[in-house]
């Protein structure tokens, strides 16, 4: 399966529509919806993409070449306040003349237990096809948010992309009544050894077309608390879970040079996992799994799994139920947590 392919700057000045940049992606702790809507500012963006393995470099194609430009001449070698202050590095950027295969071999698993993942549980057929029906029923006779790339609903508290956090001073109500069946089978997880106690009070539904995925990111720690359940409906996906290096979690983002930050290895290595999600099936990520993993769903319309190729559906909806935190995060994984930087 194959995926924009760009040139790797080599000091030329041709000017494109396509820029490098570099101190910026997943694994410092930027989705890919983060630094679509900083580089948006500047014209519309075609898309972004990871430009290595790194996850600290990515590509920002713009339709048009002045947008590229202005971007270049507005953001390069300057902290940007809405990445997190981070001192971007751009150059342009040209397509590859051919599209390069992406590797797509990782072994998917049908079980969490068969990722070695500690925090994550997964249990198929969490509701009935009924309820499947009804759920989707309840949230299309709501009004949708539209996005770049899928459509989204927020109950409870709204969760800003820009930041990747919530304001708990806006709180929307309580969650919604169709949400019923979902909770009152929430015990089902202590069968799988999991005895916390569930408490949520917030719910973000999203709507993936088919080929739509998911950037990779680590929920906002001082956003939410420990539990984060993803309940799968309408179409089956592919999950992936990446665990970086600490070392490419940079304390400051002044820290390395020009050259560094683009050419550093330091980053080059990750863990990768991915689980297959069948319809109605519900996704657990708690304790490490929920602070030190990224993940993400792979723009992809067919998935391979077991060498079975699934096309995905007409549509995929997810609900991400959480619970806000209110103070800052304890947790035991400083290097990622945005409260312990």
């Amino acid at each position: 399966m194959g995926l924009p392919r760009f040139k790797r700057p080599g000091g030329t000045s041709e000017s494109s529509s396509n820029l490098y940049v570099a101190n910026c992606g997943p694994a410092v702790g930027l989705t890919f919806d983060t630094i679509e809507a900083v580089f948006g500012a500047y014209g519309p963006v075609k898309g972004v993409y990871l430009a290595d393995e790194s996850g600290t470099r990515v590509i920002v194609s713009y339709h048009e070449e002045k947008s590229a430009e202005s971007a270049l001449k507005t953001l390069n070698r300057r902290a940007c306040p809405e990445l997190g202050g981070r001192s971007l590095h751009i150059q342009y950027s040209v397509h590859s003349v051919c599209q390069v295969a992406v590797d797509d071999s990782i072994p998917v698993s049908m079980a969490a237990s068969e990722l070695d993942i500690p925090g994550l549980y997964l249990i198929h057929d969490f509701i009935s096809a009924e309820e499947e029906k009804e759920l989707l029923a309840a949230v299309d006779t709501t009004p949708w948010q539209k996005l770049a790339k899928r459509r989204v609903q927020h109950y409870g508290y709204e969760f800003q992309y820009s930041t990747r956090n919530v304001n708990t001073n806006q709180y929307l109500g309580e969650l919604p009544l169709f949400l019923s069946p979902i909770l009152e089978k929430m015990s089902l997880f202590q069968k799988l050894g999991y005895a916390e106690t569930v408490l949520l009070d917030q719910l973000t539904v999203n709507e993936y077309p088919p080929g739509v995925g998911l950037s990779p990111h680590i929920d906002t720690h001082s956003a939410f608390e420990d539990l984060i359940f993803s309940l799968s409906l309408a179409g089956p996906c592919i999950m992936e879970f990446r665990k970086y290096s600490t070392g490419v979690w940079l304390t400051s983002p002044d820290t390395l040079s020009d050259e560094e930050a683009q050419n550093s290895d330091k980053s080059s290595k990750f863990l990768r996992r991915a689980i297959y999600l069948p319809p109605r099936s519900i996704l657990l990520l708690s304790g490490e799994a929920r602070y030190a993993w990224h993940h993400y769903i792979p723009h992809h319309k067919v998935d391979v799994v077991n060498d079975t190729r699934i096309r995905r559906a007409s549509r995929r909806v997810s609900f991400t139920l959480r619970k806000i935190r209110k103070g800052p995060c304890e947790c035991e994984f400083p290097e990622y947590c945005d409260s312990q930087k």
